[in-house]
């Protein structure tokens, strides 16, 4: 067989390097198929591939080719383009016109190169039989064109992480084979439209991160083949529909949280029979926790934190035996905390922290390793054991405590009486003082990427204090600053990392305590390559925190000396 006879050229995932051949359409002329994807090749992607007419699938997805994306309309048997993650470009979008005239075009891969500019209402104008179109992670802006309707075979859609804006257009409920939707990390806004309920085939929808508010659609309930929804991030509000709980095949996960939702919890919500993972976090749900979520046997994390539950933890989850992750917390639960919960083997993360929870702790299963649980913030809560850091409470120990207490009383009485005196002294003479120390945001210094970059040695790693789920802690030394500073960078790429950094300014904005770290500034730009980047600029305190000093570990023990009684009263 000659060279030119060659039909089928496959080299993916080899390491080979250096740039395609310039004219490879000519001296390929029959060729169909052209795999070379997770190699290192560079250039541009030749243009002569155009006149190699058969040509059926292109993939050289994960290269390093850049440029403009070349116009491939003339081959008319083209049934997949996979140009997937590279460096190239959209120019004027002409390759996209270009594409319309390929009428046999199934699978269109663009995803995770640098397209931009305005997304052109022409790419509904794609072949009728297309079902895959990845765009996502981009930088593509403009709203979803109207006509998209008209890709009526379309089964994957995914446009997520990119610059679009505007409403979601009542089109897009006439895509009757739509699988997938995706179109979460964007800037839409608006509510979600009603059509969406007939989407009959939809088995993800995925629109979190986003600027969407309104009532969650009743409507979603229709689409029965959901197997995951998530539209944690938003704005939300009213109350859960319980139209959701009627999506028995619910089962990789619900996630509803960082929302305004309100009222209570509907008791359909144990029709969720098959669901793992349920996060309805960080909302305003009130009531109490319905005791039917125990019938949700296949749950595997529950995440009910920061919202207004009260009343007990339900004794029917005891039947959640398979659950991993178990958080309750910020809620006003009452009543103790229920021993069948020791005897989850799976259970690797509970959470109960600051709720009002009374009685003994379980002594076995996870509440036999602290760093599993949580549950600071419950006041009337006592352990047997001294592992959980709660005041004992076997009757013995108690007799001592209570002894020890009444001897301490008169003293404590009286030094916070010296104490309050003193302080209110001290008060007025540092409120000018204090308040000269928190400028408004105004008058807040600004500091660029580059200043940041080089206060921190180009954020080095000797410079790193800390690392935690939505940034990192780096110090450094800014030339306007006398002393050292502290500086968070913000995780961008972490789901809720961008409402984190939103939900710390309006809280620092709203705070000014001289036993809080100083706001220096705060910084939001981007940084050489175009990335959006957030930090917060404070005081950098070098004794370490409060935590550490009342509850130091053993390994500290040696470095400074436990607090005394009136030290920690005075705190």
């Amino acid at each position: 067989m000659s060279i030119d006879e060659i039909r089928n050229l496959g080299m993916a995932t080899n390491n080979l390097v250096g740039e395609l051949p310039h004219n490879i359409g000519y001296t390929l002329p029959s060729i169909q198929t052209l795999i070379m994807q997770g190699n290192q090749f560079q250039g541009q992607i030749p243009t002569s591939l155009a006149n190699t007419t058969n040509l059926q699938v292109i993939n050289l997805r994960n290269n390093a080719f850049h440029g403009i994306v070349p116009s491939f309309g003339i081959l008319p048997s083209l049934v997949d383009l996979n140009l997937g993650k590279n460096q190239l470009e959209a120019g004027d979008w002409s390759f996209l016109s270009s594409l319309t005239n390929c009428t046999q075009l199934v699978n269109l891969r663009l995803d995770a190169n640098i397209l931009q500019g305005v997304l052109p209402s022409v790419v509904a104008g794609l072949s009728k039989s297309i079902e895959v179109l990845l765009l996502r992670s981009n930088k593509i802006s403009g709203t979803i064109p109207h006509e998209i309707e008209h890709l009526t075979g379309l089964k994957l859609l995914y446009m997520e992480r990119n610059l679009l804006t505007g409403n979601l257009p009542e089109s897009i409920g006439n895509l009757p084979n739509l699988f997938v939707l995706s179109l979460s990390q964007n800037k839409f806004s608006g509510q979600i439209p009603l059509s969406v309920g007939n989407l009959s085939q939809l088995s993800e929808l995925y629109l979190q991160e986003n600027s969407l508010s309104g009532p969650i659609p009743e409507a979603l309930g229709d689409c029965k083949k959901l197997h995951i929804l998530n539209l944690s991030c938003n704005s939300f509000n009213g109350s859960i529909p319980k139209e959701l709980f009627t999506l028995s095949d619910l089962s990789e996960g619900l996630d509803l949280s960082h929302n305004q939702l309100s009222g209570e919890i509907p008791m359909e919500i144990g029709e969720l029979i098959n669901l793992g993972p349920l996060n309805i976090s960080y909302n305003q749900l009130s009531g109490q926790i319905p005791s039917t979520l125990g019938q949700c046997v296949q749950l595997e994390s529950l995440h009910m934190e920061g919202n207004r539950l009260h009343g007990r933890i339900p004794q029917s989850f005891v039947n959640l035996r398979g659950i991993t992750v178990m958080d309750l917390s910020q809620n006003n639960l009452t009543g103790e905390i229920p021993e069948f919960l020791k005897l989850f083997k799976s259970m690797k993360l509970l959470n109960l922290s600051f709720n009002n929870l009374e009685g003994s702790v379980p002594a076995d299963g996870i509440f036999q390793n602290g760093s599993n649980v949580f549950i600071q913030g419950n006041k009337k809560l006592c352990a047997s054991t001294p592992l959980l850091q709660l005041p004992l409470c076997n009757a013995e120990t108690s007799k001592q405590h209570t002894s020890n207490i009444l001897k301490i009383v008169g003293f404590t009485a009286l030094f916070l009486v010296l104490v309050s005196c003193f302080g209110v002294i001290i008060w007025k003479k540092r409120k000018k003082v204090t308040q000269a120390a928190h400028p408004s945001f105004e008058e807040l210094q600004k500091f660029t990427y580059a200043d940041l970059l080089k206060a921190t040695n180009g954020f080095s790693l000797d410079n790193l204090v800390g690392s935690g789920k939505y940034g990192s802690v780096y110090k450094g030394r800014i030339e306007s600053e006398v002393h050292e500073v502290a500086i968070k960078v913000f995780k961008l790429d972490q789901l809720g990392a961008t409402k984190s950094f939103l939900d710390e300014c309006e809280a620092l904005r709203n705070t000014r305590h001289r036993n809080l770290v100083r706001v220096i500034t705060v910084c939001s730009t981007s940084d050489p390559t175009g990335n959006e980047f957030k930090a917060l600029v404070l005081e950098y305190k070098v004794n370490g925190d409060l935590e550490s000093w009342l509850y130091p570990t053993f390994h500290e023990h040696h470095l400074r000396r436990p607090l005394s009684l009136y030290s920690r009263i005075a705190i």
